[in-house]
């Protein structure tokens, strides 16, 4: 617990079951609580995971934040979370295993590394980009084929005798890949697909890399050998946002989450995210998030859940 009364951010490597597939594995929610547990942190404390979370409900609800958003995830949702993301099961959904009294949330959580996967689906997945929007919720009519799909995953998974172990990582993979797929293009998964994608694939994997050394444009057009027009240009064709606001948005997004769960004082994020000086930073900070540093963390934190 931090000195401004809001739980630290753990980082949540993958857990890796021995003798299960590599980079795969498939649990329920008191499953997804008892590894975060291993971190030595309560099931509902924040973690930071350095892979792909993917989680759905089956019955109740569960309350999560992603980020900074909240949301509850009810039957038949799905919740993605992107590895760097922070997550953490509200206080009001952490007790999935009914120790508060009331009857549990039940689901399957699926865990994986993108490495585990061959390098078309990552590319057509998208792996690098986050969901539109938290939960997903599929239309009637294409929730039943990620179910199926689901369903077979979980099936083989922990059916580990059945067929040569080379021969069961390669079924549990390739579903995996069948999964991320049909979840990707799930309405709220991901925009249409454009001319510059992989232009932007590019920039936002620099940006992710870089972005507390280099703030502008033109950094990232003299690394990656494109113009500034073009970098913009494939922005706002897939982000709808130029990319210049989307350097701003990947730095806004770092400076919150260490408001929020750190006791660095504001110069001190400041410096980590390659401002120089506390100034320059607030006024960035103002003029993009509509309010100060200080004033963010202090609505932030008054608003947390315990």
């Amino acid at each position: 617990m931090s000195q401004n009364g809001q739980p630290d951010v753990t980082d949540f490597p993958f857990p890796g079951t021995p003798g299960g597939p590599p980079g795969i594995e498939v649990t329920d929610l008191p499953g997804l609580g008892e590894r975060i547990r291993r971190l030595g942190v309560a099931a509902g404390a924040p973690v930071r995971p350095g892979f792909h979370l993917v989680l759905t409900v089956h019955e109740g609800n569960l309350p999560c934040a992603v980020d900074l958003t909240t949301c509850t995830v009810e039957p038949g949702h799905w919740l993605w979370v992107r590895p760097g993301q922070v997550f953490r099961l509200r206080a009001e959904g952490a007790p999935a295993d009914g120790h508060d009294g009331s009857r549990p949330a039940t689901g399957t959580v699926v865990l994986f590394e993108a490495s585990v996967l061959d390098p078309g689906t990552v590319t057509e997945a998208r792996l690098d980009r986050r969901a539109w929007r938290l939960p997903l919720e599929p239309a009637p009519q294409v929730r039943a084929p990620v179910e199926q799909t689901l369903n077979l995953l979980e099936s083989e998974y922990h059916r580990l005798r059945d067929l040569p172990l080379e021969a069961h990582v390669e079924v549990v993979r390739h579903l995996l890949a069948v999964l991320v797929l049909r979840l990707s293009h799930l309405p709220g998964g991901q925009r249409r697909s454009t001319a510059g994608d992989e232009t932007f694939r590019r920039f936002r994997a620099a940006v992710e890399r870089d972005y507390a050394r280099a703030h502008q444009v033109e950094d990232y057009a003299a690394r990656l050998g494109y113009s500034v027009r073009s970098l913009t240009r494939a922005s706002n064709a897939a982000v709808g946002r130029g990319a210049k606001a989307v350097i701003d948005d990947r730095l806004v997004l770092e400076a919150e989450r260490l408001l929020l769960h750190t006791d660095l004082t504001v110069g001190a994020v400041a410096e980590r995210l390659g401002f120089t000086s506390t100034t320059v930073f607030t006024r960035f900070f103002r003029h993009r998030a509509g309010e100060t540093p200080t004033g963010f963390r202090n609505r932030a934190q008054a608003r947390a859940p315990e």
